[in-house]
Parts: C-alpha cells; structure tokens; sequence
C-alpha cells in the first residue's frame, strides 16, 4: 500500500449522494472537455490518486466514477485543496465520508487552477452506474469481522534512533519514503531503503548513502507514487565472502524486453527488475560493482509490484533454503482494472511468491535457477513457471520467518480484510476469489465479499492464520515474530500494523493453527514514558508504518510521513499492573 494523497470525493453508501452539500455539475461550474486538460489530468490522477481509487469500485476511499455528477465540480475543488478544512466545518458529505472511511488526505492546496480543473475534466469523463458483471452470489456480507479488535494490554516504549533526510522534491509527505530496514548478515551492518532511490548504512543514527539506484539505472522511476521505486534489497547470506547484493526497482514501460508479459491489448504501466549486484568490496561503506539483470515483469498499474525480495535469515549453509531468493510480486492491480485472467495461476508470475537460485542458469531466460526441491518443478506442463513457491495474492506486502521454520506473509487486501498467511509450498491462498477467509467475485463488484460455498473444500485453498477487517484499518503492514532479548514479554509474538492508521497488532505464534484464525490484539506505544499512536507522533493524516529488525533481533517502528526510525526498548504490561 502506498502512499496517496487520497481524493475521498465519493461516498460507499447512497445517503451522502443526496446531501444538501451541491448538486452536480450542472450547478453552476463548466468543465473543460478539451483533450490536452483532460490528458494532464490523467497525468494528475496516474501518481497521486490510482493507487487507492478506481471508477469501479471502493478501496481505500471511494469508486470515483460519476463523481461530477453526484457533486458539483466547486465541491470537488474544494475538497481537493483541504478535505480537513471542510470536515471541520461541518460539510455534511465530507463529514459523512471521514465517518466511513476513517482517514482523511492531506490537503492538495499546493496545486492551482490549472492543475485542479485538468483532474476534474478527468474525473468528468468516468461516468457512475458501471457494472462489472459477475454472478449472484446472494446477500454480502455487511460486517465480517464483527468486534473491536481488544487490547493486548502492552505499551511498547519507543525511541527515536534516526532522522533521514527529505526525499521529497516537493516539501510535501511523505518526508522521506522509507519502507524496509534490514541487516547483511555478515557485518551485522543496518541498511534502510527509501524508495526514492536511495539505499542508506544506518551507524549510531546516521544514515549515509550507500547506494543510488536512480543513479545506476537510469530508466529508474518512483513516480506514480505507489510503492513504485527502489523497492526492496537482500543481502546473500554469504555476502561478505561473495559480495552479491540483490535489489528490486521500477522502471519505465518499454525499458527492457520483460520475461514476464501479456498480450499487447492489456496496458503496461512500468516494469519491476530484480538486480543482482557484485560488489567490490563488501566492507565498504560505499557501493562499488556491477549489476545484472535477473528477471524484468510487466506491471498493469503502479500498484502492487515487487516490494519484498528476501533470503530466509534462519538457513544455513546446507540447508536447502541456504542462498534461495524469495520474490514477492503483486497482482499489478490486475484484478481491478479488469484483468483477473493474470491472476491465480502457476503459469502466471502475478500475485506469486517466487523461490530462485540467483547462482543457477536453468531459468527460461538463463539467469537464474529452479530449485530442484521447489513445489512445481516436476509438473510436465511446459506453462508452469516453476518458481512459483505460492499463490494467490493480491500483495504479498512482505515475507519473514520465525526461528521454528515458519514463513509468514502480510497480503493487502481489496475492500474489507487484511490477511496473514502462513506460507507452505504450493498452496493456493486464494486470491481474487476470496479475500481473507470470504468468496471474493473476481467479475463482480470487489467491494462485496460473501460467505465460503458449500463445496469449497474442492478449492483447496489455504486461509490466514490471522486477518482483521476495514473497521480497524485500511492496509497492513508486516512484521516480524519477535525474537530479540531486550523485551521478553513480546518473545514468540508476531508484531505487525496498519500503514494507514498507524495502529499496531500482534499475536502468539504458539496459538497458531492452521484452517483457524488466530485472535488479533492491539498493542500501544509511548515515547518517553507519554503514551502517544503514530498518528499523533508523526503530526500526519497518514501514519506510513513500517518495520525493521536487526540483527540482535531488536525491531524498529518506521514512519514515512516524517522519515523517522524508532527503536523499540521497553514494554509495560498494563495487565500486571492492574
């Protein structure tokens, strides 16, 4: 999930259509219908708003289709430039959609007349009433996860460790758009990746720049601002000897020829590329090497690419994971701009969790090998890819393990629930024919989820060990089971969030079951002993959590708002106290 300046324009529910807060746009206001507007106002829409809305469906924030037609264009405008000016003055519609879906974005004041009449010409030309189609699937279901999330009754004390510095060319959030904070296993060196570009050493809370992607490929883009850019990097666990540094980042459609694409009537909107990197001298502080292209994949949208590369940091040299590169690449958003026929297949690479030998040459394209021990590999179909390891994902947002072996995975959903999923090989973990634990139509509205069919056992499908609904965020973020020394009380638990909103879950790995879904609980933080949320701590609408971990195992709290790192290094039990 992704950091978006959120257009909340149109609401879920038939109630704020009618609100006496304007008309349509026959109120008053003419909108531009020349091409060149509309064009850069597709240009607008593309990097600052496709990632949550569509004109189909709701996701984050609403289905904008028909949305100069529901308010009137002055409306629109208004709402664009300080959503939160008009909450606060008591606009009924803008009230109505802060109540339903409990964020607000960041006022678009910095645009003028210009560039807020190209987007609205836009917004004009997607007229409401759509319908996808699909079959009838009987009454959806309102409330899936009935309930508040309850209390874990642990406040975790936080302390800022580092301040990166602004990445942002406009002044505006995010300050700084750090995603992942890692170790290389030899050094024990901390390594933090802002998607910008940029590939930090983090030493006693300075950042330094170690890498610039943007520098070594020049096709590199971070631009639409949805997790695209310098996604994810991997350390080889044998790096200090072999210097082999793996990274995944977006480029420009039609940069390279992709090993992974589909027919030219589907739009590519940018390409994700896995680099291996020979570094020179693996303690410098400073990049030096050559790159290698591994594999290239086309992407539908910027949405949901390739935003976790990672080795398992628990095998050894050998075991069969030792040197295995996990690949996680999302759907494109494939199934909501129309195209589910990309997902949900070992012929297909979207919605995948891939297992390679980076050292190996029997890959399709010669750059990589198949593990002999990966799920596919003997099926004599010649359409299976055989480095699938899994399936089924709409963003499969990051991998990890425990010290028992366990591959956990956090998968973004579409509309209601946000997953975690245990991950064995070969397992299908549904999507887009189920969301979390429900029946998803992939042809219908992806708004609706419905109750599993009498037959789905035939499915064979594998369902999260943990999920939580739309009630309590909007996107989550993984996550670690904690295994460090300094907070016992947290040992054995899996700590995750939610991007969005910043709240923060967890629960006991020692109660997870397979086919069962496991309790979720919330856990609080305090900085200095004040308990504060993220929320609050980083001053903005939108939290942008992520996790790191280093190598003691000791986890960190990352906000992308104000490019700030936490450590986390005391827990209270208010439980015990009580």
């Amino acid at each position: 999930m992704k950091h978006l300046f959120l257009l909340y324009l149109l609401p879920a529910i038939g109630v704020f259509i009618t609100s006496c807060n304007g008309g349509g746009s026959g109120s008053g206001e003419t909108i531009s219908t020349d091409s060149v507007v509309i064009a850069k106002g597709k240009v607008l829409f593309t990097q600052n708003c496709g990632g949550c809305h569509n004109f189909t469906r709701s996701s984050i924030g609403p289905a904008l289709g028909g949305v100069t037609e529901a308010a009137s264009a002055g409306w629109v405008r208004r709402f664009i430039q300080n959503p939160r000016k008009m909450i606060d003055a008591g606009d009924q519609r803008a009230e109505g959609l802060y109540k339903h879906y409990k964020v607000v974005m960041p006022a678009f004041d910095r645009w003028g007349e210009e560039e807020l009449s190209s987007i609205i010409s836009y917004l004009h030309i997607h007229k409401g009433g759509g319908s996808r189609g699909g079959k009838d699937h009987g009454q959806a279901i309102a409330d899936p996860i009935p309930g508040a999330v309850p209390s874990s009754g642990l406040e975790v004390g936080l302390r800022l460790v580092a301040q990166f510095p602004r990445s942002a060319a406009d002044g505006n959030a995010p300050l700084a758009r750090i995603t992942k904070l890692d170790f290389e296993p030899g050094s024990g060196r901390t390594f933090v990746v802002d998607l910008r570009g940029k590939l930090y050493l983090l030493s006693d809370g300075v950042p330094s720049i170690y890498m610039d992607i943007a520098r070594l490929r020049p096709a590199f883009i971070h631009e639409p601002r949805v997790a695209t850019g310098f996604g994810s990097f991997a350390f080889h666990p044998g790096f200090m000897k072999n210097g082999l540094l793996y990274t995944s980042h977006s480029e420009r459609a039609g940069s390279g020829k992709a090993d992974f694409g589909y027919a030219d009537s589907i739009p590519t909107a940018l390409q994700w590329v896995v680099t291996e990197w020979h570094v020179k001298d693996p303690r410098s502080g400073v990049f030096s090497g050559e790159g290698r292209e591994l594999l290239r994949v086309n992407m539908v949208t910027g949405m949901h690419g390739v935003q976790e590369i990672a080795f398992n940091p628990y095998a050894r040299a050998g075991d069969g994971d030792y040197g295995k590169l996990y690949i996680c690449v999302g759907d494109g958003a494939a199934v909501e701009e129309g195209y589910p026929v990309l997902t949900h297949s070992i012929g297909k690479v979207w919605g995948t969790i891939l297992r390679i030998d980076p050292m190996g040459h029997d890959s399709r394209n010669g750059r990589y090998g198949i593990p002999t021990d990966n799920p596919f590999v003997r099926q004599r179909d010649p359409m299976v890819l055989k480095e699938i390891y899994a399936y089924g994902f709409r963003n499969p947002h990051r991998i990890s393990w425990s010290h028992t072996g366990k591959m956990l995975a956090v998968n973004i959903g579409q509309t209601n629930i946000e997953s975690v999923y245990w991950i064995m090989p070969g397992h299908d973990y549904g999507w887009p024919i189920r969301e979390g634990n429900f029946l998803l139509d992939p042809y219908g509205d992806l708004d609706k989820i419905y109750p599993l069919p009498a037959d789905d056992t035939a499915y064979h499908i594998t369902y999260p060990i943990a999920e939580y609904d739309h009630d309590e965020g909007k996107a989550i973020c993984g996550g670690y089971v904690y295994e460090g020394k300094v907070l016992p009380q947290l040992r054995g638990k899996f700590l995750f969030g939610d991007v969005v909103n910043g709240r923060l879950f967890c629960f006991d790995m020692k109660d997870v079951v397979q086919g069962k879904p496991v309790p979720v609980k919330e856990w609080h933080i305090s900085v200095d002993g004040r308990p504060v949320n993220l929320l609050g701590l980083c001053d903005g609408v939108r939290a942008d959590l992520r996790f790191g971990r280093d190598r003691a195992g000791e986890m960190y709290i990352m906000t992308k708002t104000d490019g700030k790192v936490y450590k986390m290094v005391s827990v209270i039990s208010k439980k015990s106290k009580a």
